[in-house]
Formats: structure tokens, C-alpha cells, sequence
């Protein structure tokens, strides 16, 4: 592609290559004259913008000369030490000169710019070369054999390399070694090439065609072969270039044949040795190959010939053209097209005329029409193979793993074939990362979490992340909730030790003094009916004392706690409340709080009444270590996790930040694991690999000690916490930990657990992994598995006093409640294998009984206050009935018959398994069915189109494997569906999927795959990443099978 061009008959040389901007030098040439007939001669210097569209080449610069130039070349000599700030230009005159001139001066417009002049040469100096290693030599050739080595630091006194050859003869060219810098050679006309060595002054070796045909016109070293040159031949009858090597000089070692004439200049890149440039008579310009002998290109040329060609020092893939038409083309190798050329040409003659008609007649002339193209611009193919220095050096690239591949592209030897080298490197930058990943993993093998919490709480930075790991390592301590109290402030022993001693109490001191006959006051008829010798009652006739003695004397309880309640005798009201039985005590208990009054009536209501919702919804949040502390010591086991919730959501909510921080505690205490990690991400900064590695071992130190406490498998895993294990996993592959990142991906994103039903719901999960025979590329399918118990809860004990006085055994048995086996029983059963999500220890492969202590408890599990011992079973064997659902999607894999057979068919059989029994819920309530919204009508279509679609594939799929990714991806795009009901979605993911859906109408899955890969590019990550990757199976699927 020709992107310049400059109307001068001239030889030309470009500026070297550490020179910026890039100029051109051209010079009257010895040998032509050019339209004009002119005898006048100057140097000019045109800088190349290749920014600037037009054709035109910027003149910066000319001096007219005395002479006319056979040979210019331009060095970078004096451009380091700024002496010459352009270099030095180098001219052969027609009389022998050597010329020395400043283009730096000239462009400036100065007019000494002659640096040096010798006249040393006896005839036209047709030949100059710089030499590449030491700027400072120029080597010259003239008539009569006479070659010239000139130093510029002394002009005067040029040296010869040896003794002419003989017979005299002119010298046509002269070219430095670009491997070895004493090395000259040069040609002549007569076809011999000379080769001298400037350190011994002498001829080394004579090149020559035995033929005698061979008149050379040009000659170029190999710039990375140093024993290899090319001599081109401008003789008709032998229009060829010849490629010898000086260790074979008997023969050419290759022969480059294409042009049909003579061959008029060579010039041989220096930026890829694969690319020979050469012109003839036959006006073309050719590229080549030289070590297979191949035409990579030509150029576009006119029909006159070429007489000088060069490569640009410094844009290896521009060069240049001189022609006898009396033009200086510039052209590009890399291709393009001829457009602009053409459209030149036809504003030239446009504007030649101008407006009005040159024939006189007055009449403007109409616009230029140009004839209409009926066949689009030709543009000129590029070469085949993309040039050297385009080519990477050296290459690198990230690979999965954090794997650093990398590349080098030694220097190729043409005599040995090139072996290239991949290597293969790891790349760690996150080293504190993966220290603290390695000392969790040796935590979850060992199961020392004990001393890993230790750890944490020793090296915390503040106050709150000492405090969240000492509630953290609580869990694996015996007495969990009493390690709860006293991380709250409340130790029980403390607390004993002030009630019992009066100093520390304040000084208050209880007396209780002692009679054998009640007081008698006069006025009052005391009447005294024995009943045995213990016990004395006295009628007193006053009023109220008298219809309350009347009411039990005719067993009429209710109406004398009323008789008692309203003569405020509140004692005397419970005490007789506790004798009428359980309701009549409950309806007691209900006025006296209604109306009594006191700062602490909402505790003790809440103690009796055991209504700890009410509290945790209408208590200061402010005093919620006292709140939460209440709970500790009374709640239930089964609504333990719900209250501890209730009062974490009440804390994340609050405006204060301090107290959205502290609901992790509230989380840590019900072991949910979800809300934590929801908690967490909002407090933290999630972007910090640290901070992510700090979640985590919260999560699995939780995580572990929940499973423990709740002799439970591992729970069902919510999108957020998948999510963050996901980018946890992607982490620790990116540093090379691939096999740790492996167990901590999760096998499917669709494990949503919703903790907001806790209060309602009381169930526990199992999860079911989808196990397919070798070599079926099935992926596991993680759905949560649900049991729900029918036993009916306990009988309350007949009086609320009853609860405390129970005597409290050394050595009590274990609490065993309807619906747990015993201890001995899950003992004895094997341990849940444990999901993948999470690694397995070795500590967790059995559980360990409790201490047998009568204040151990659980949280979340069998437990009670100190002094509360569970009520006896209402059966003998202790253990009710548990109902497992007969959905087949609820059975676990193991418990599965026929799953590797062919077809892979689920059956409802579910055979006995000591597993089970770990998994029975302590107290469940039947399970509530959670309503979902429907989905807005103009996104119905939605639903409707992408199940129609997995429904149409999986009538025409065989294969086992697709079916599956067919089913799985229907479950999982319930994620899009809740997402439509919520109507949480952009409309720009809307609108791309309303796309998608009239794509597949039309069955034009391509374009849905298109569409699909445009949102996910132009969206949110976290938006799209539940169920853009399932539609693209979907589709991808459709596409395969043709529906």
C-alpha cells in the first residue's frame, strides 16, 4: 500500500534509527535529468507523518549544491555526544567527492553545513556504507578498484582495506558485516564480490558466478547469518539473486528466481531476516524469502522501473521507492488499499480547471463525476506470515491456578531446526493469605479448634473481634450457654456468692422468724379444728378472711384466689393458685402481672410465662446483653437458635453501627450461619482477601461447632454463603491451592435455607449428593433433604414451682426428649459423611457424650437452666415415631435403589439406616407452606417459554447426562422466577430476556446465545450469576438437539 509519495528524480536515505521524527533525505541524482531538463542539484529532507492522510511529505528542509549524487547514506554519527544532533549524511558525488553535511543545520536553514569534503576518488563514488558497530567508518568504492574506510574523526586520511584487485574494475557496492565489524564486502559489475578483512588489510575471499553472466548492481549481508550474503544480478539473460555462504563458496546456495529482467537494487531487512526487498526492469517490487526462496509480496508499482530501494530504520515495515517516472515512493508492507491514491488523482485534475469552462464560453463547469466502481477498490493482500517484529519476543499469560505460562522466541538458526520452550511457573502474591488457609486446614484435620480460637482471641486487633471469637470458642467448651452468662457479664458463682453474703448484698439480711400458735388479737372469735397434730387452721369471721375461709372450706379455689387478688394478698393468691391446679395457676399468674408494676415485672413475667418473644421485641436495645443472657438461662432448646435470631434482627436493623456489629454474637449464639455471613459482609470490607479468609474461618469454626452441638450433617448452604465460598475457592486457585480450593466449592448455588420460618419451623436438613456412575460426567446435585417429626410436645409439670424444686442428682442421667435417640445410640450409629462444601476432620468422625453434669447443656440441643431437669417421657422407650415423606426427591442417594442402572430410576423404598436417627428433629412443629407471589403477568411468558423449552428437549434426549442438566437447570431457574416476583431484576436484563424468549420462538438459538452473552457482559455479576448460566445450557442444549 503506498502511503506517500515525493516528485523528485533522487536518491534518497533515510534517517537513522535512533532518530525522532522520521525524515527522508533525497539528492539530485548523477544519473538522469528530469522534465524540466534542469542542471541544478540540491539536497532536501521530507519528514514522514503517517497521521497526515494525504499523499504530500512534509518539506522541512534544502540546500542547493554544486554537485549531483550517485549514493547517500545517512549515519547516526555525533548524535550521542550531540555534537550532530541529526547525525551525519554522507554523499558520493559524480566527481569523486566525499561529502560530509549536517542535516540538522540544513533543516534549520543555516548555511554551513558542510561538515567535510574529500576528493579523494579518482571517478563517481557509486558506493557508501556506515559501519553499524562503529559509526565513526564509512566505507567507500569508486573506479579502478579503489575502496576507501574513512573515520570522521579524521577525514583527511582515509585508509585502504588491501591491494586493489586485479584487473581493475568500477566498484558498484560496498556493505559492512552486520555480525562481525571488521568484515567489508564488495561487488562490481563484473559479477565478483570481494571480501575483506580490515584487521590483517587484507582479501580474505572472492565470490563469483562461473557463468559470467552476472553483472551485479546490489549486495546485503544476512543481518543474523554473518558467513551469508546475496548478490542480486541486473543482467536480462540472468535476472536472479543469488544467496552464498562463504563456508560453501564454490556454489550459490540458494537462487532467487521471479523477476523477468534484470534486477535493478536489493535491500535486506535488518528487523526480519525473512524479508529481501528487490526491484528490476520488469517494474516489480518484490519481497522475499530468502532461506526458502518464496515471493511473500509485491507491491503495487507503475510501469516504470524502480532503480533504488530502501527499508525505514525505524518503521521496519515502511520502505521506500525510487523511479525513473521521477518519483520517491513510500509504501507500506503490512497492506491496505489504493483508494486515496486514485481519489488524488482525480482532485488534481478537478482543481486543474477550476470552475469555469478554459474554452471561453463563460458556462461554469458541473461537479466531477467519477465513473462508478463496479468492482469494489482492490486492496493489497498483506504477507502471509506476520513479520518479525510484530511478533512476540517473549510472551506471557495467566493461566487457571494462579499459573504463569511463559514463553521466549530464541534467535533461530536456519542450519538447526528451533526447539521452543513453554515454561510453566506459579504465582503466589496473597503469602499471609495462604499461611492462614494452610493453618485452618490443619485446624479442620487435627480439630483443634479450641486452640485455634485461643489463637484468634490473642492476636484480635480490637475489643469486638476478641469478643466474637471468645463466643465462637465457647461452643466447644462443656457448658455452652453458662459460658454464654459469663461472656455477657453474668457468672452464676459470683452472682451466689453475693446473695448469700449480707456485706455484699448491700446489707440486707432475710430473718425469718418462728411460732408454734398464731398471734390471737382481741375482738376476734378464734375457732381451732385439729387435723391431726400438724397442722392448725384458724377461721377468722371478718369480712374478706371469712368468705376466703368459707370459698376453701367448699374447695372452691378460683373464687378465693379472686377473694385474695382483691384484697391484694398476692402471696396468698399464688399459694393457693399452685393447689387449683395448672390453669387455674396460669390464669393467677396472668392478673398478677397485669396488675403489679415494678422495673423488673417484665423479667419475672417473661421467666413465668416463658413468653421471651414479647421481650426480645419490646426491649431496649440498648440492654441487649441483658436480653440475650435471659434467654441463655431460660429458653427452650427448640426455640433457643429462633429467639437468638429474633434478637439479632432487631440488632442489624438499629441505626447504631456498633449495634449492627454486635448482632454476629446473637448469630454465633443460634449457630446460623447464613444471617452471619450476611451480618459480617455488611460490617467488613469484603474486597480484602484477608478480610474474606477472616469470614471464613468464622464459618467454618461455626459452621463445625453447630454440627457438633446439634449432632447434625452439615446444614443447608444459602446463595450468599455459596457465593462467598465460590470466591474463596477462586482465590485460593489463583495462588496455586487448588486442592484445598476444591473442597470448599459448593455443588450447587440452589441451597437457599430460609431462617425467617425458624420460629415456625423447627426441622433439620440433610444433604442429598446425586451419585452417578463412572464416566457419566455428571456433576452433584446438592438438594436439602427435610424430616419432620409428629411427636407431640411434652406435658408442662402441674406448677411453674414445681420446675425448681426438683432435687438435682450428682451424677443425673442424660436428658433424653421425644424425637432424640440417646446418647449411647447416636454413639453408636456412624458418623454423617460430610459435604463437600466443607473438608472433613478426623475429630469428626463421632461424637463425644456430654459431661455428665446436671447444669451441661447444648445450645440448640438437649439442655435446661441449672436447675431445671427435664419432665420424664410420656412413654417407656423414650423415642416416638418419626414420619419420613414419601417424596423420592427427599430420600438421601445412599437410601436410593436402581440409581446406577441404566435408566437411573428413583424409587420410593427407603430402607433402615442409623443415620436417620441422627438427623430426628428434638421437638418439630409440622412444616408451614411458604405462599409465593405470583409472578407479574407481562413476565408469565417468561416461565412459560423456558420451561416449554427444557420440556421440549427432554421428550427428544437419550442421554442420561443431558437429562439430568435438563432437570437440574429447571430447579435452578426458580432463582429467575423469584427474582421476577420481587421484581429486583434491572430493565436492562429484563429486556434482554424477553430477547431471549422471542429468540427461542422463533428457534433462533444462536441469537439467544448472543443476546445471552451480551447481558452477562453488560450486567452485574451478582445479578445474573443464579440463572444466566443455566439459560445458557438451556440453550445450548436446544441448539444441539434441534427442538
Amino acid at each position: 500500500m503506498k502511503l506517500k509519495e515525493i516528485n523528485r528524480t533522487a536518491i534518497q536515505s533515510w534517517s537513522p534509527a535512533q532518530h525522532h521524527p522520521i525524515y527522508l533525505a533525497t539528492g539530485t541524482s548523477a544519473q538522469q535529468l528530469d522534465a524540466s531538463f534542469s542542471t541544478n542539484a540540491s539536497l532536501e529532507f521530507f519528514q514522514l507523518d503517517l497521521t497526515e492522510p494525504s499523499l504530500d511529505m512534509k518539506s522541512c528542509g534544502s540546500f542547493s549544491s554544486t554537485h549531483r549524487y550517485h549514493k547517500l547514506v545517512w549515519g547516526p554519527y555525533g548524535m550521542d555526544s550531540g555534537a550532530h544532533p541529526s547525525g551525519v549524511l554522507i554523499a558520493g558525488g559524480e566527481n569523486g567527492n566525499v561529502i560530509l553535511y549536517d542535516p540538522a543545520k540544513i533543516m534549520a536553514g543555516e548555511s554551513d553545513v558542510i561538515i567535510a569534503e574529500s576528493e579523494k576518488h579518482t571517478g563517481p563514488v557509486r558506493a557508501l556504507d556506515v559501519n553499524p558497530y562503529q559509526t565513526n567508518l564509512v566505507a567507500s568504492g569508486g573506479n579502478e578498484s579503489e575502496i576507501y574506510i574513512w573515520d570522521m574523526n579524521n577525514f583527511g586520511s582515509p585508509m585502504a582495506p588491501g591491494p586493489k584487485t586485479q584487473p581493475l574494475e568500477d566498484i558498484s557496492c560496498v556493505s559492512w558485516n552486520r555480525q562481525v565489524q571488521h568484515i567489508l564486502a564488495s561487488a562490481s559489475p563484473s559479477g565478483r564480490a570481494s571480501v575483506w578483512d580490515l584487521r590483517k588489510n587484507d582479501l580474505i575471499i572472492k565470490v563469483s558466478d562461473h557463468s559470467n553472466r552476472m553483472h551485479c548492481s546490489g549486495l546485503a549481508w544476512n543481518p543474523e547469518v554473518a558467513t551469508q550474503l546475496v548478490l542480486a544480478s541486473e543482467d536480462d539473460r540472468l535476472p536472479v539473486i543469488q544467496m552464498w555462504d562463504l563456508r560453501f563458496a564454490t556454489s550459490p546456495l540458494k537462487i532467487l528466481e521471479n523477476h523477468t529482467r534484470g534486477v535493478l537494487a536489493i535491500a535486506w531487512s535488518l528487523a526480519d531476516p525473512e524479508l529481501l526487498l528487490s526491484c528490476g526492469k520488469d517494474s516489480r517490487i518484490l519481497c522475499w524469502n530468502p532461506n526458502t526462496g518464496e515471493v511473500l509480496y509485491e507491491l503495487p508499482t507503475s510501469s516504470q522501473w524502480c532503480f533504488d530501494i530502501q527499508w525505514c530504520p525505524r518503521n521496519p515495515a515502511v520502505l521506500s521507492a525510487a523511479g525513473f517516472d521521477g518519483h520517491i515512493d513510500i509504501y507500506s508492507i503490512m497492506g491496505g488499499s489504493n483508494q486515496a491514491q486514485s481519489q488524488r488523482h482525480a482532485d488534481q485534475i478537478s482543481t486543474s480547471f477550476g470552475n469555469m469552462d478554459p474554452f471561453g464560453t463563460g458556462q461554469t463547469l458541473p461537479p466531477l463525476q467519477l465513473p462508478q466502481m463496479t468492482a469494489p477498490p482492490a486492496t493489497v493482500t498483506p504477507l502471509k506470515k506476520p513479520p518479525k517484529w510484530i511478533r512476540r519476543p517473549v510472551g506471557a499469560s495467566f493461566a487457571f491456578g494462579g499459573k504463569l505460562v511463559s514463553l521466549e522466541n530464541t534467535k533461530p538458526n536456519p542450519q538447526q531446526p528451533t526447539a521452543h520452550v513453554v515454561h510453566i511457573s506459579q504465582v503466589v502474591t496473597e503469602t499471609s493469605f495462604l499461611q492462614r488457609s494452610e493453618q485452618l486446614q490443619a485446624t479442620l484435620s487435627a480439630g483443634g479448634f479450641v486452640d485455634f480460637c485461643q489463637e484468634k482471641i490473642d492476636a484480635a486487633a480490637n475489643e469486638f473481634e476478641k469478643t466474637l471469637w471468645c463466643f465462637l470458642k465457647a461452643n466447644f467448651e462443656s457448658d455452652v450457654r453458662s459460658k454464654y452468662l459469663e461472656l455477657l457479664g453474668y457468672n452464676k458463682e459470683e452472682l451466689a456468692l453475693k446473695v448469700r453474703s449480707p456485706a455484699n448484698a448491700g446489707g440486707v439480711s432475710l430473718s425469718i422468724s418462728q411460732g408454734n400458735e398464731p398471734p390471737v388479737t382481741e375482738g376476734e372469735l378464734t375457732v381451732v379444728v385439729a387435723f391431726g397434730s400438724s397442722y392448725i387452721l384458724s377461721v377468722f369471721w371478718s369480712d374478706v378472711d371469712g368468705l376466703i375461709t368459707q370459698a376453701l372450706l367448699t374447695g372452691d379455689f378460683e373464687g378465693a384466689v379472686e377473694l385474695c387478688l382483691h384484697d391484694n394478698r398476692m402471696a396468698d393468691s399464688i399459694i393457693l393458685a399452685i393447689a387449683g391446679g395448672a390453669e387455674l395457676l396460669e390464669k393467677t399468674q396472668k392478673k398478677y402481672f397485669t396488675k403489679t408494676h415494678s422495673k423488673i415485672t417484665k423479667l419475672i413475667s417473661a421467666v413465668v410465662m416463658k413468653d421471651w418473644h414479647d421481650v426480645l421485641n419490646t426491649c431496649e436495645l440498648q440492654n441487649w446483653k441483658e436480653a440475650l443472657a435471659a434467654v441463655m438461662t431460660y429458653a427452650q432448646p427448640e426455640e433457643f437458635s429462633s429467639l437468638c435470631d429474633l434478637l439479632g434482627d432487631r440488632l442489624e436493623a438499629a441505626e447504631d453501627a456498633q449495634l449492627q456489629a454486635q448482632a454476629c454474637l446473637c448469630y454465633i449464639c443460634a449457630g446460623n450461619v447464613e444471617k452471619l455471613v450476611s451480618c459480617w459482609t455488611r460490617a467488613q470490607d469484603g474486597r480484602c482477601p484477608l478480610s474474606l479468609q477472616d469470614l471464613v474461618e468464622k464459618v467454618v469454626v461455626l459452621r463445625r461447632a453447630v454440627e457438633q452441638t446439634q449432632r447434625s450433617g452439615p446444614a443447608a448452604i444459602g446463595i450468599l454463603l455459596a457465593e462467598k465460598m465460590s470466591q474463596y475457592a477462586n482465590l485460593l486457585a489463583s495462588q496455586g491451592s487448588l486442592s484445598t480450593a476444591i473442597t470448599y466449592l459448593p455443588d450447587n448455588t440452589n441451597q437457599v435455607c430460609h431462617s425467617g420460618c425458624v420460629s415456625s419451623i423447627c426441622s433439620l436438613t440433610y444433604p442429598q449428593v446425586s451419585q452417578y456412575p463412572p464416566g457419566a460426567g455428571g456433576v452433584s446435585i446438592y438438594q436439602p433433604l427435610q424430616y419432620s417429626s409428629s411427636a407431640a410436645p411434652p406435658a408442662e409439670p402441674p406448677g411453674f414451682l414445681s420446675q425448681y424444686t426438683q432435687p438435682v442428682p450428682s451424677q443425673p442421667p442424660t436428658p433424653v426428649y421425644p424425637g432424640q435417640p440417646p446418647i449411647s445410640q447416636c454413639l453408636s450409629s456412624s458418623a454423617p459423611s460430610h459435604h463437600p462444601f466443607f473438608p472433613t476432620s478426623s475429630s469428626s468422625s463421632s461424637f463425644s457424650a456430654p459431661p455428665s453434669s446436671g447444669a451441661s447443656f447444648q445450645h440448640g440441643g438437649p439442655g435446661s437452666p441449672v436447675s431445671y431437669m427435664p419432665p420424664p417421657p410420656p412413654s417407656a422407650s423414650g423415642v416416638s415415631g418419626t414420619q419420613l415423606e414419601s417424596d423420592p426427591g427427599l430420600i438421601p442417594a445412599s437410601q436410593r435403589t436402581g440409581l446406577h442402572g441404566s435408566d437411573h430410576s428413583q424409587t420410593n423404598s427407603v430402607t433402615s439406616d442409623p443415620l436417620l436417627k441422627l438427623f430426628q428433629p428434638l421437638q418439630s412443629i409440622p412444616a408451614e407452606k411458604i405462599m409465593k407471589k405470583p409472578i407479574p403477568d407481562e413476565h408469565q411468558v417468561l416461565k412459560t417459554t423456558f420451561e416449554g423449552l427444557i420440556q421440549k428437549c427432554l421428550a427428544v434426549a437419550t442421554d442420561p447426562q443431558t437429562k439430568r442438566k435438563l432437570d437440574d437447570a429447571n430447579k435452578r431457574l426458580e432463582a429467575l422466577y423469584d427474582k421476577l416476583r420481587e421484581q429486583t431484576l434491572s430493565p436492562a436484563i429484563v429486556g434482554g430476556l424477553h430477547n431471549i424468549a422471542r429468540s427461542i420462538e422463533s428457534r433462533s438459538y444462536t441469537e439467544g446465545l448472543n443476546i445471552h452473552t451480551h447481558i452477562v457482559s453488560s450486567s452485574n455479576f451478582s445479578e445474573t450469576s443464579a440463572f444466566m448460566p443455566v439459560l445458557k445450557v438451556v440453550l445450548t442444549q436446544a441448539n444441539k438437539l434441534g427442538v
